[in-house]
């Protein structure tokens, strides 16, 4: 087990301006909250690599590097595909996680912390139909940059041609060229919004650890034929067993808080939910500076229960998902940086047990 500290992440209810730009916020769902407004991901960098249709804003973490200045602020952002048939076993390319850092000092947000208990003057209470940030044009369906406009309206803008179609469908046709244009609507592929907020995980105790990890016993020598007929039953015997008491650790570790969302340890170690497609390092890519890449934080399945995502027959899906970031955190001049993501899957058994809980 790992040293460092784990911090767990719940969701909250919040008040609109809370989840804005300015306030630097952790949220799930709604319109990402750019930390730079420079280098924002775009299409096709934003598409799913299975399916190839735009990808869906899931969450974010504000996570700075205190001893950084260069990462005084620093969120991470994770998108996701939201067709059910991309979500393959262990399939990661459904997903995609980047990286933005700016200094205490720069050119968007005030030095001092922004207040907490009141929202700024000069932004606007709601900002999920915010179509532009310092002059970049953002997709009305998803909060991400886009370029094309609406031939008839030239009003409101879309990342392609994919959300153009889902907006003419959803509401624009009625509300084009009408008074009505930026209704309050929200956007039909946007997670329900909430405030990530976090709360250090309590250690357990030395007596709190698995059971029978250690345990030894007596068997009378069996044959050498004998054992090489049951070869094949005892490897399968071992594994089921492994995987079970993995799929046990995790369902004893997270008990006590049944409602994390994300589980936050910076250079720690995930929690699996299998012994099965656990990561090398040899799986882990370095970033582009040539740093190894670390275990950050890692998205529980419970968040599933939030998204609204159930269908019949089909469904997003995951068992948990790790993200890896640059141990550095190296700068890219305000760019937002891809980092990696690792999607671990539970077995069918698995899946049974955690429907019947």
């Amino acid at each position: 087990m790992s040293s460092v500290e784990v911090d767990l992440g719940f969701l909250e209810e919040a008040e609109p301006w809370r989840l804005q730009s300015s306030q630097f916020p952790s949220k799930v769902g709604g319109k990402p909250a750019w930390l730079s407004q420079r280098g924002l991901p775009s299409l096709p960098g934003l598409e799913c690599e299975i399916c190839g249709l735009p990808m869906t804003f899931l969450l974010q973490v504000y996570a700075p590097v205190s001893d950084q200045d260069r990462s005084f602020h620093r969120t991470l952002f994770l998108f996701c595909c939201k067709t059910p048939e991309c979500y393959t076993r262990n399939d990661s390319r459904c997903m995609k996680v980047f990286r933005n850092q700016l200094p205490r000092r720069n050119e968007f947000y005030s030095y001092d912390p922004p207040p907490k208990d009141e929202p700024p003057n000069d932004q606007p209470s709601d900002d999920q139909n915010v179509l532009f940030v310092s002059g970049i044009k953002l997709c009305w369906m998803c909060g991400c940059p886009g370029n094309k406009t609406c031939s008839r309206c030239h009003s409101v803008t879309y990342c392609g041609k994919h959300h153009q179609t889902l907006h003419w469908k959803h509401t624009h046709k009625k509300e084009c060229c009408s008074q009505e244009t930026y209704s309050n609507t929200t956007s039909p592929l946007l997670f329900p919004e909430s405030e990530l907020i976090t709360e250090p995980e309590e250690e357990e105790s030395e007596g709190e650890e698995d059971e029978g990890d250690g345990t030894q016993s007596t068997v009378d020598c069996p044959s050498f034929a004998d054992t090489l007929a049951e070869t094949d039953l005892e490897e399968m015997a071992m594994h089921e067993t492994e995987d079970n008491q993995v799929f046990q650790r995790f369902k004893k570790k997270i008990a006590s808080d049944p409602h994390q969302v994300i589980r936050y340890s910076r250079g720690g170690l995930p929690l699996w939910v299998s012994s099965q497609h656990i990561p090398s390092d040899q799986d882990i890519p370095p970033c582009t500076c040539g740093a190894k890449r670390t275990f950050e934080f890692q998205v529980m399945p419970q968040l599933l229960n939030s998204l609204c995502v159930d269908s019949t027959g089909a469904s997003i899906d995951w068992g948990t998902l790790a993200i890896y970031t640059c141990s550095a955190s190296c700068n890219h001049d305000e760019q937002y940086c891809p980092e990696f993501i690792w999607k671990q899957d539970f077995s069918s058994d698995q899946h049974a047990q955690t429907n019947n809980t």
